[in-house]
């Protein structure tokens, strides 16, 4: 492969690596600095462009997941989203504020190496005292990029890089398996959702139609998968069903009440009420943990409509199961049942942090490992051992649009010298005591969720740009009133 010289580096500012969520928004707020966006792809719109179904649609409202001076259309209508719709309200928001111009389409960062001080040298190692200047003049970091098509790649020198690859798509999960216990024993056809999203709708459900489908997993992926693999046999005999192997509570139509579920009385009442209207119980998917665990660790999943009602006519069907492996004619469990398949689907989720450890050098990729399997960031956006970086959307939420939205207002401010970080011991505590709470809150912590503080995060980010943590107009929406995006608008 070729490789252009390292005198013909391109040096610029600040490079953006994604052009998904996290990746517009980091762009859209960092635009004066007229930062290069590195994407992969031909379009914007990560996950929602390449990791959806047919049928995919957003878990909550428009208004729950909206930019904060880009109100959505017809943003009262109470209907869920679909993914097309949300490309499209992506896309306006990127080019009604000229984002595109940014975005170099079709190319790939390879590798990054860091490249030290002015002098050549490197402070990594110890504990300096801070960050240094987010934007000292001269290059710390250089970016091979291949574009499409190319065998060249071009290097680019850069003082400040913001990651926002995500943690989901590229690169897929899959179970660990014991010798002739995985794909390789079972006559059907094996693929994880990542390949399965690749599929046109033709080919989609012919793969479905008329075959007997195990779905595995069972958050958001898990559920839509198995009512689509309904859906591509309506009319079909009931013999042909699709069963989901699932241990966790799934919901219908609540997370709107669920944002601002942060007390433990008010979660006993939503739990009732959610047993009370789903039939968790009849279908032996009553969770044995507090409602709020799930909550508070960012593994509740909103079940499409109509869902239980294809349930209740045996086109879809249940099995809680922690350990399976596969047989020649499906899946087998470690009660020693089997369950016959065709097709099964590993909606198993993403190796975001493998995707990281990939573009990242040495020393810096060592440091995504912790014994808690969540990367340490402080205010979700900087790694304190990693100088002149920041990654944004490595955090979830209620809505993680307005979450990368509002880090990325903060990394603006940090940007332009509006306020200092601490130094590198504060920013490490402050993360170990974050990871404490969300340790406290839920047994399944194993992902940077701050869905029951969230306020209080917003709150700390907003202190450190200078503004008030108090967003409403008066003490009584104040409150009574929920928070949105639109009350972190950034302000002039």
């Amino acid at each position: 492969m070729a490789t252009i010289d390292n005198h013909q580096i391109i040096v610029s500012k600040i490079a953006i690596i994604g052009a998904g969520v996290s990746g517009i928004a980091a762009t859209k707020q960092l635009s004066h600095h007229n930062p290069l966006v590195f994407e992969a792809s031909d379009s914007i719109g990560g996950v929602w462009r390449h990791c959806c179904y047919n049928s995919t649609k957003l878990q909550s409202h428009r208004r729950d997941y909206e930019f904060s001076d880009f109100p959505w259309p017809r943003r009262d209508n109470s209907d869920f989203p679909t993914h097309m719709e949300i490309l499209e309200y992506l896309h306006s928001y990127a080019e009604h504020f000229d984002v595109i111009k940014n975005i170099r389409f079709n190319s790939k960062v390879v590798e990054i190496r860091h490249v030290g001080d002015h002098d050549g040298s490197s402070n990594f190692g110890g504990l300096p005292s801070d960050h240094g200047t987010p934007l000292p003049g001269y290059p710390l970091w250089q970016l091979a990029v291949k574009t499409n098509h190319s065998d060249i790649i071009q290097w680019y020198g850069f003082e400040f890089v913001v990651v926002c690859t995500g943690k989901y798509g590229d690169i897929p999960e899959i179970p660990d398996f014991a010798c002739n216990r995985g794909p390789e024993v079972f006559n059907g056809r094996v693929l994880h959702t990542l390949d399965y999203c690749k599929l046109d709708q033709h080919s989609a459900t012919k793969l479905l139609k008329g075959k007997k489908v195990v779905v595995i997993g069972f958050k958001k992926s898990a559920i839509d998968l198995a009512m689509e693999c309904a859906k591509a046999n309506q009319g079909q005999l009931n013999e042909i069903k699709y069963s989901i192997i699932m241990n966790k509570l799934v919901v219908e139509g609540a997370e709107g009440q669920a944002c601002t579920m942060v007390r433990s009385g008010v979660s006993k009442f939503m739990e009732s009420y959610l047993l009370w209207k789903l039939p968790l119980e009849k279908y032996g998917l009553k969770p044995e943990h507090p409602f709020e665990e799930d909550y508070a660790s960012c593994q509740m999943a909103i079940v499409p409509e109509n869902f239980f009602s294809e349930a209740d006519k045996g086109k879809i069907v249940f099995k809680r199961a922690s350990n399976w492996s596969f047989w020649s004619g499906g899946i087998e469990f470690d009660d020693n049942s089997k369950l016959e398949a065709d097709v099964v689907v590993l909606a198993t989720g993403f190796d975001g942090k493998k995707k990281l450890k990939n573009i990242l050098p040495h020393p810096f990729n060592s440091l995504l490992d912790y014994p808690s399997g969540v990367i340490p960031l402080y205010r979700g956006t900087i790694h304190p051992l990693i100088p002149n970086m920041a990654f944004v959307g490595y955090i979830e939420s209620v809505s993680n649009l307005a979450t990368s939205e509002i880090r990325s207002m903060w990394l603006s401010a940090l940007l332009d010298n509006k306020f200092e970080l601490p130094g590198v011991e504060k920013m490490l505590s402050h993360t170990v005591k974050e990871m404490e709470v969300m340790k406290k809150s839920t047994r399944f912590y194993k992902r940077h969720c701050i869905s029951t503080y969230s306020i209080n995060h917003s709150d700390e980010l907003c202190e450190d740009i200078g503004w008030s943590s108090w967003r409403k107009k008066n003490w009584i929406t104040e409150a009574f009133s929920p928070y949105s995006s639109e009350d972190y608008r950034k302000e002039d």
